[in-house]
Protein backbone atom coordinates (compact mmCIF):
# COMPACT_ATOMS: atom_id res chain seq x y z
CA UNK A 1 0.00 0.00 0.00
CA UNK A 2 1.31 3.78 -1.46
CA UNK A 3 2.58 5.53 1.80
CA UNK A 4 0.11 8.33 3.11
CA UNK A 5 1.29 12.13 1.97
CA UNK A 6 -0.12 15.27 3.00
CA UNK A 7 -0.05 17.81 0.56
CA UNK A 8 -1.76 21.34 -0.39
CA UNK A 9 -5.15 21.10 -2.05
CA UNK A 10 -5.61 22.02 -5.56
CA UNK A 11 -9.09 23.39 -7.17
CA UNK A 12 -9.74 20.32 -8.36
CA UNK A 13 -9.70 18.34 -4.64
CA UNK A 14 -12.60 20.73 -3.66
CA UNK A 15 -15.49 17.83 -4.44
CA UNK A 16 -13.21 14.66 -2.85
CA UNK A 17 -12.82 17.11 -0.03
CA UNK A 18 -16.62 18.52 0.61
CA UNK A 19 -17.56 14.57 0.68
CA UNK A 20 -14.31 14.20 3.80
CA UNK A 21 -16.52 16.60 5.39
CA UNK A 22 -19.65 14.95 5.12
CA UNK A 23 -18.38 11.70 6.51
CA UNK A 24 -16.85 14.08 9.23
CA UNK A 25 -20.16 15.67 9.97
CA UNK A 26 -22.04 12.37 10.44
CA UNK A 27 -18.82 11.03 12.63
CA UNK A 28 -19.47 13.92 14.77
CA UNK A 29 -22.80 12.80 14.99
CA UNK A 30 -22.45 9.73 15.93
CA UNK A 31 -20.17 10.71 18.83
CA UNK A 32 -22.17 12.99 20.41
CA UNK A 33 -21.14 15.99 18.89
CA UNK A 34 -24.10 16.95 16.65
CA UNK A 35 -24.24 21.30 16.58
CA UNK A 36 -20.56 21.67 15.88
CA UNK A 37 -20.76 21.77 12.49
CA UNK A 38 -24.55 21.11 12.00
CA UNK A 39 -25.62 20.11 8.45
CA UNK A 40 -23.78 22.21 6.64
CA UNK A 41 -20.34 23.35 7.85
CA UNK A 42 -17.82 23.96 6.62
CA UNK A 43 -19.52 25.52 3.69
CA UNK A 44 -18.18 24.87 -0.01
CA UNK A 45 -17.12 28.65 0.09
CA UNK A 46 -15.04 28.55 2.91
CA UNK A 47 -13.09 25.40 1.79
CA UNK A 48 -12.87 27.22 -1.74
CA UNK A 49 -11.43 29.99 -0.70
CA UNK A 50 -9.15 27.84 1.62
CA UNK A 51 -8.06 26.14 -1.41
CA UNK A 52 -7.84 29.62 -3.56
CA UNK A 53 -5.22 30.85 -0.56
CA UNK A 54 -3.30 28.05 -0.17
CA UNK A 55 -4.73 27.08 3.27
CA UNK A 56 -6.09 23.90 2.92
CA UNK A 57 -3.93 20.48 3.00
CA UNK A 58 -5.58 16.63 1.89
CA UNK A 59 -4.02 13.81 3.35
CA UNK A 60 -4.34 11.42 0.34
CA UNK A 61 -3.32 7.41 -0.20
CA UNK A 62 -3.44 5.54 -3.81
CA UNK A 63 -4.27 9.27 -5.11
CA UNK A 64 -7.38 9.09 -2.74
CA UNK A 65 -7.99 11.95 -0.50
CA UNK A 66 -8.95 10.53 3.10
CA UNK A 67 -8.38 13.86 5.43
CA UNK A 68 -8.06 17.55 4.75
CA UNK A 69 -6.98 20.27 7.01
CA UNK A 70 -6.38 24.39 7.22
CA UNK A 71 -3.30 25.78 8.44
CA UNK A 72 -3.88 29.46 8.83
CA UNK A 73 -0.05 31.08 9.51
CA UNK A 74 -0.40 34.48 11.54
CA UNK A 75 -2.91 35.80 14.31
CA UNK A 76 -6.37 34.44 13.88
CA UNK A 77 -8.95 37.27 15.35
CA UNK A 78 -11.20 35.03 17.07
CA UNK A 79 -7.96 34.01 19.71
CA UNK A 80 -7.48 37.78 20.00
CA UNK A 81 -9.26 37.46 23.64
CA UNK A 82 -9.27 34.19 26.12
CA UNK A 83 -11.20 33.63 28.82
CA UNK A 84 -10.46 31.58 32.05
CA UNK A 85 -7.04 31.37 30.87
CA UNK A 86 -4.14 32.47 28.69
CA UNK A 87 -1.74 31.80 26.18
CA UNK A 88 1.68 30.73 26.29
CA UNK A 89 3.11 32.54 23.76
CA UNK A 90 2.27 35.87 21.73
CA UNK A 91 5.03 34.17 19.36
CA UNK A 92 3.51 33.95 15.87
CA UNK A 93 1.99 31.20 15.66
CA UNK A 94 -0.31 28.62 12.64
CA UNK A 95 -3.66 27.80 13.62
CA UNK A 96 -5.54 24.44 12.76
CA UNK A 97 -9.16 24.58 11.58
CA UNK A 98 -11.44 22.16 9.83
CA UNK A 99 -9.57 19.20 10.69
CA UNK A 100 -11.35 16.16 8.88
CA UNK A 101 -11.47 12.76 8.26
CA UNK A 102 -13.36 10.19 6.32
CA UNK A 103 -12.20 7.53 8.69
CA UNK A 104 -9.77 5.44 7.10
CA UNK A 105 -6.84 6.30 7.86
CA UNK A 106 -6.04 6.73 11.13
CA UNK A 107 -3.59 9.30 13.21
CA UNK A 108 -5.36 12.19 11.34
CA UNK A 109 -5.03 14.72 13.78
CA UNK A 110 -1.40 13.71 14.67
CA UNK A 111 -0.53 13.71 11.11
CA UNK A 112 -2.00 17.19 10.59
CA UNK A 113 0.28 18.46 13.54
CA UNK A 114 3.65 16.84 12.54
CA UNK A 115 3.17 18.59 8.92
CA UNK A 116 2.24 22.00 10.55
CA UNK A 117 5.19 22.01 12.85
CA UNK A 118 7.14 21.84 9.78
CA UNK A 119 5.58 25.13 9.25
CA UNK A 120 5.61 26.64 12.39
CA UNK A 121 6.55 25.78 16.03
CA UNK A 122 3.87 27.47 18.00
CA UNK A 123 0.33 25.95 16.80
CA UNK A 124 -3.50 26.75 17.99
CA UNK A 125 -6.19 24.75 17.91
CA UNK A 126 -9.74 24.58 19.28
CA UNK A 127 -12.73 22.93 19.04
CA UNK A 128 -16.47 22.40 20.88
CA UNK A 129 -16.98 20.86 24.06
CA UNK A 130 -18.71 18.02 22.61
CA UNK A 131 -16.40 17.07 20.44
CA UNK A 132 -14.60 14.39 23.13
CA UNK A 133 -12.56 12.83 20.19
CA UNK A 134 -11.32 15.78 18.60
CA UNK A 135 -10.33 16.54 22.46
CA UNK A 136 -8.55 13.45 23.16
CA UNK A 137 -6.51 13.73 19.99
CA UNK A 138 -5.14 17.45 20.99
CA UNK A 139 -4.20 15.90 23.97
CA UNK A 140 -2.53 13.32 22.79
CA UNK A 141 -0.62 15.06 20.04
CA UNK A 142 0.66 17.22 23.18
CA UNK A 143 -1.39 20.82 23.34
CA UNK A 144 -2.53 22.34 26.26
CA UNK A 145 -5.76 23.70 26.94
CA UNK A 146 -5.48 27.27 27.61
CA UNK A 147 -9.09 28.89 28.12
CA UNK A 148 -12.46 29.25 26.47
CA UNK A 149 -12.31 31.50 23.18
CA UNK A 150 -15.46 32.59 20.31
CA UNK A 151 -15.79 31.76 17.37
CA UNK A 152 -17.82 34.29 14.62
CA UNK A 153 -21.30 33.13 15.67
CA UNK A 154 -20.03 33.83 19.42
CA UNK A 155 -20.48 30.48 20.79
CA UNK A 156 -17.73 29.00 22.83
CA UNK A 157 -14.41 26.78 21.94
CA UNK A 158 -12.31 25.26 24.21
CA UNK A 159 -8.81 26.51 23.07
CA UNK A 160 -5.20 24.73 22.98
CA UNK A 161 -1.83 25.59 22.23
CA UNK A 162 1.30 24.06 21.40
CA UNK A 163 4.93 25.37 21.39
CA UNK A 164 7.58 23.18 20.34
Amino acid sequence: MQDVVIRQAVQADLDPVMEVYASARRFMKETGNPTQWGDDFPPRELIDGRICRGELYVLAQEGAIHAAFALILGPDPTYARIEGGSWESDSPYGTLHQVASDGSVRGVFQRAVDFSLGRRRHLRVDTHADNKVMQAAILRAGFQYRGIIYVRDHSPRLAYELVA
